[in-house]
């Protein structure tokens, strides 16, 4: 093996899979209560549907008409893993998947017994692995619910870091299978490691991006045996491949990323939202972490979805980050987990906010959060933020995907916060059904013409246009919508000229263009400087 202390620099192209049970980790499968429910009603029951039908998945797997369903792309060769993953996850996730019973049983317990008179007597009622964690309450219509107490259920047993493991490898361009559905088995040439999220050799591995490391430090960051080592300096080359621009010496920039993610830029400060960054360099139709500047004073999340709150991106900042800007939740609601607990049980820095409160930026720039309407399907999740970033004499609204079915709300933010000169919009606007997402989370049964009607969606063409009206902003950018070639693992969509989605923004260009609002429907890259 080569010299193990040469300096090294981590490939532009390597990329992380954070796994929980071999899922691909995001919030729902992570933060303890939803992590419970979803094994329990989600994950669980399809690893027992490919094992009696792998033929049907695999098929459904590859039918475009059914890209991002919940099917296992896992060839039938391997079917054995897959039972032998289901039999672990049984054995060993046993009280997360008693635990997810007992939330159902006490909804159940609610909704016979909690008539408005005293809950006290129904605590004895609850599964012991409940004792403790929850409070039940009416609200003021009198409709009783169960809280969950978050920061306990952390220190419980229904979270388990030994759940979560890493794999990492170099990033081909070929699409890895859709991640709500497929759990990633050992595959050649991918490292496999038995570690936490928290573990602070990552940051030393992802740090090696700018600084260099040492094949001996990595070793013994990981105890890595020799076959572990050799992956590991695949990942590794002789030479940094960081991008000479990725400073500005003067005025305001700002870079768009692909999907919903924009980088903002002073000489003094960098902000970047909803970091979701390919790691394929090889393309040059696109900004990667390579552009990235080396210090990020804030990164921004909207909401708690999945491509927003991308953690294979996240995990790969985290040793560059000033802290994290997350929207507060509203604490022990199981549809509504708190992101900053989630974040911080990994070792971010985090900052909660609330709507207008203000964080300052070097340079007198400044971050102000600002309301978040709709895209959740009419569930009461209040971890959900827009912002208004102030830098270098302009103000830009990143809306992400937050819909216009309020327009005053935009006249209230105009009047408190001055005119908007640039503003970021998402018009994902027939998003998936209530059931698509939260699923895992329901402890009553909808109808399909009920999730139907309860979608993830954005702004449509006359919600925009009332946006950009109440906004005052002369300058409109709507984001790709899983567009870019390198997000299906995440996005799992598929558009033509004719979707409705794309006839919506069509719509909107045209408003735009007759009302004198400079506008876009964002691909890949743009950038804009002042």
């Amino acid at each position: 093996m080569p010299d193990s202390s040469e300096r090294l620099f981590l490939r532009s192209n390597a990329i992380i899979e954070p796994l929980v049970d071999r899922f691909y980790a995001w919030m729902h499968i992570v933060a303890p209560a939803q992590a419970a429910m979803n094994l329990a009603n989600v994950q669980v029951p399809l690893l027992e549907s490919y094992l009696h039908s792998p033929q049907v998945h695999i098929a459904a797997s590859t039918n475009p008409a059914l890209r991002g369903g919940y099917f296992v792309n896992v060839e039938e060769s391997r079917a054995t893993e897959i039972g032998d993953l289901l039999d672990t996850i049984k054995r060993d996730r046993a009280d997360m998947l008693t635990f997810a019973a007992a939330i159902q049983d006490a909804d159940e317990l609610l909704r016979q017994n909690a008539t408005g008179f005293d809950l006290t007597p129904l605590y004895p009622k609850l599964h012991p692995s409940l004792h403790g964690l929850v409070e039940l309450a009416y609200d003021t219509s009198n409709q009783a619910s169960l809280h969950v107490m978050e920061p306990l259920l952390y220190h419980s047993p229904a979270f388990d870091r030994r759940r979560q493991s890493v794999q990492l490898s170099l990033e081909d361009g070929v699409e890895r299978p859709f991640i709500l559905s497929t759990p990633r088995l050992p595959m050649p040439g991918v490292l496999e490691l038995p570690i936490a999220f928290d573990h602070p050799g990552l940051d030393e591995l992802f740090r090696a991006r700018i600084e260099g490391t040492t094949l001996a430090r990595l070793r013994e960051l990981f105890d890595l045996d020799d076959a572990q080592a050799a992956l590991m300096r695949g990942l590794l080359d002789t030479r940094p491949s960081l991008s000479p621009d990725r400073h500005i010496e003067g005025g305001g920039r700002i870079r768009y990323y692909g999907h919903a993610c924009l980088v903002l830029q002073t000489p003094e400060a960098a902000v970047v939202a909803d970091p979701f960054i390919s790691a394929d360099n090889r393309h040059g139709d696109r900004y990667t972490l390579d552009d990235l500047p080396d210090r990020i004073d804030l990164v921004l999340i909207t909401h708690g979805h999945q491509d927003h709150i991308v953690l294979e991106t996240l995990l790969q900042l985290r040793s560059r980050t000033g802290a994290v800007v997350v929207p507060r939740s509203s604490r022990g609601n199981l549809c509504d987990p708190s992101i900053g607990l989630y974040l911080r049980s990994m070792g971010f820095t985090v900052i909660e906010v609330d709507d207008f409160d203000e964080i300052p930026l070097p340079g007198g720039a400044k971050v102000v959060a600002t309301p978040f309407l709709g895209e959740h399907s009419d569930l009461d999740i209040r971890a959900k933020s827009t912002y208004l970033v102030q830098l270098a004499g302009k103000s830009v609204f990143i809306g992400a995907d937050s819909s216009g079915i309020a327009p005053p709300l935009y006249r209230y933010i105009r009047s408190h916060l001055g005119e908007v000169d640039i503003a970021f919009l998402g018009m994902e606007c027939d998003g998936a059904p209530l059931t698509w997402l939260y699923q895992g989370l329901l402890t009553r049964p909808v109808t399909k013409k009920m999730s139907d009607s309860r979608k993830l969606s954005g702004s449509n063409a006359e919600q925009a246009a009332a946006i950009m009206t109440e906004l005052g902003s002369r300058e409109a950018y709507v984001y790709a919508m899983g567009e870019e070639s390198w997000q299906g693992h995440v996005m799992a969509t598929t558009y033509t000229p004719d979707t409705y989605q794309i006839k919506q923004i069509e719509e909107f260009m045209t408003w735009c263009k007759e009302h004198d609002v400079a506008a876009e429907h964002l691909l890949n890259i743009r950038e804009w400087t002042w």
